[in-house]
């Protein structure tokens, strides 16, 4: 399978190459896409001199952002990786992800930080309650068992363009999963987190940004659970 690894990433350089390097040599043939989300540092150039594809996506959104490089990665792709630029999660643990899919056995892998281990001050206590609650809605819901929202995630391509995105913010990786409900099969693999490498997160590191993630996650179930 041919494995294209999506990064969204906002001024994250001094992360984007050592993320990069730290890509399991396993998992082949894939392409690396980071889509510089309007950056201000250097982490296109980062990106390009690591030897991956960089795309601009000057409009702000992690939503944006992933739709950006699903575009880039073209229909040759078999299974599209969503990965955070900043090495909150192990790149190595990428094959992990991509096993139940390979054995076909899914068709969305998310990867569970409560499965596989959080680093202590990693999560702060309001995203990891609200993180919580959104799986426990999805779970009630939709009767899919999931114990986290985790942006760290394998797809098959022809099941992701199966759907239509809409949420071009932080209900992305929400949208994905109560979408793909009824009409995929949906697994978890553990997956560690930890603290970010340097810099700040722009969900949990500022309260502008935990609220407006929490509003958008829970009205992405919302919307998209009454259908």
């Amino acid at each position: 399978m041919h494995v294209a690894i999506i990064i969204p990433a906002l001024n994250e350089a001094g992360n984007i190459a050592r993320l990069i390097a730290a890509l399991p040599d396993s998992v082949s043939p894939r392409s690396v896409i980071v889509v510089d989300n309007g950056s201000t540092d250097g982490t296109a150039d980062e990106a390009r001199s690591a030897g991956a594809l960089v795309v601009a996506e000057p409009r702000r959104g992690y939503g944006y952002a992933c739709a950006a490089g699903v575009a880039a990665a073209g229909d040759g792709v078999d299974v599209l990786v969503f990965l955070d630029g900043d090495g909150s999660f192990a790149p190595d643990e990428l094959p992990r992800l991509l096993a139940p899919i390979v054995r076909g056995e899914a068709d969305l892998v998310l990867g569970s930080r409560p499965l596989g281990g959080i680093d202590r001050d990693a999560m702060p206590p309001q995203q990891r309650f609200g993180n919580w609650l959104v799986s426990r809605l999805v779970r009630l819901r939709f009767g899919v068992k999931i114990s986290d929202l985790g942006p760290y995630r394998a797809v098959r391509r022809t099941v992701l363009q199966g759907i239509t995105m809409q949420e071009m913010t932080y209900g992305y990786p929400t949208e994905m999963i109560v979408k793909l409900a009824r009409r995929a099969r949906i697994v978890e693999a553990p997956v560690s987190y930890r603290k970010r490498w340097s810099g700040r997160s722009k969900v949990s590191g500022t309260l502008r940004g935990t609220l407006l993630a929490a509003y958008y996650i829970l009205g992405a179930v919302i919307r998209y659970g009454r259908g």
